[in-house]
């Protein structure tokens, strides 16, 4: 955002781009946008993206996040994008020394190089600290009024917003799923075991606990009722869904090819987690999306299932 209020303030028409991914959604971004008075374009580029997640040339930071690598691609396609979109050049709100891993000196020379835009790409907030880009050097952009901050302190960027009076702005931290422990530990399980990843699959890491039973086969558990709705919607064609039908319980999800032993397993699990009042027996249906979308209760085979402790399943959680 301030990042845009710096070249803006030199009489230059900015149009701004999100890349979205299930990673990352473009919510914010739209609410800064609208705030600003900013045009916006939101660019899909999960399929794009999911490679370089699943093999980073730089590697990741901290879990599955391979921030060089991202950034990177990112500037790749608006690189690519310039023409069509009658700009030219593109600029980012990076900050030189907030990132350890992305934003160092050399991370910022090393994505500008990789991403194919070298000179094209500015970075205004910290123009001042690093060297000329081709804007600069032409006049197309005022050096002079470009930024030189620098480290991981946000204050200055904080009173630069109150200055302007931008009130309404994301916290710098989070966004990024890929960043986080237990998302980055789903994604590597669905890596090891899926060549062929879907966008649903990537989705559906968002929710519910997560078994792996085999090499073949996941489970994944619904822990409310609006958890249960949204898997029953991510279902696959070829997925079996189990549902609780002698007492409230979760939707389940299974995928891949599981063995009948493992459906005895997955229903079992399935009952550990439904309202059973401390019955012995749970009744649990299994059956096809299709079933499910018939919305008849105990679509498909119903099975007597005894009600184990949760605890036993532990092992397969992901």
């Amino acid at each position: 955002m301030l990042a845009a209020e710096v070249i803006r303030a030199q009489g230059i028409d900015v149009l701004a781009l999100f890349f979205e991914t299930p990673f990352f959604g473009s919510s914010r971004a739209r609410k800064s946008a609208r705030g600003m008075g900013l045009p916006l374009k939101v660019v899909d580029i999960t399929r794009r993206h999911l490679e370089v997640v699943r093999r980073p040339k730089h590697g990741y930071g901290s879990h599955l996040n391979p921030c060089v690598d991202c950034h990177a691609l990112m500037f790749r396609i608006a690189g690519e994008m310039l023409a069509s979109e009658g700009c030219a050049f593109v600029f980012t709100g990076e900050v030189l020394g907030q990132r350890p891993m992305s934003q160092n000196k050399g991370s910022l020379n090393r994505i500008a190089k990789e991403s194919g835009l070298g000179g094209l790409l500015v970075r205004p907030l910290s123009a001042k600290r690093l060297a000329p880009t081709i804007p600069e050097e032409n006049g197309w952009i005022q050096r002079e009024a470009l930024l030189d901050l620098q480290g991981r302190s946000r204050k200055p960027q904080i009173e630069m917003a109150r200055q302007r009076n931008i009130t309404d702005y994301p916290s710098p931290a989070g966004g990024c799923l890929l960043t986080e422990k237990g998302f980055s530990r789903r994604l590597k399980d669905l890596f090891e075991t899926r060549t062929e990843i879907e966008t649903r699959e990537l989705e559906l890491l968002k929710f519910g606990r997560h078994f792996r039973l085999s090499p073949q086969a996941k489970l994944v558990v619904g822990r409310n009722k609006r958890e249960n709705e949204i898997i029953r919607s991510l279902a696959g064609e070829d997925d079996i869904t189990l549902k609780s039908v002698s007492a409230p319980g979760p939707t389940a999800l299974l995928s891949g090819d599981p063995s009948e032993e493992l459906l005895l397993l997955a229903a079992g699990i399935t009952a550990s987690y439904s309202d059973t009042s401390n019955q012995e027996i749970s009744d649990i249906s299994v059956g096809t999306p299709e079933d499910e979308q018939e919305g008849e209760a105990g679509a498909g085979q119903v099975w007597s299932i005894s009600v184990h402790d949760k605890r036993e399943f532990k092992r397969h959680l992901i």
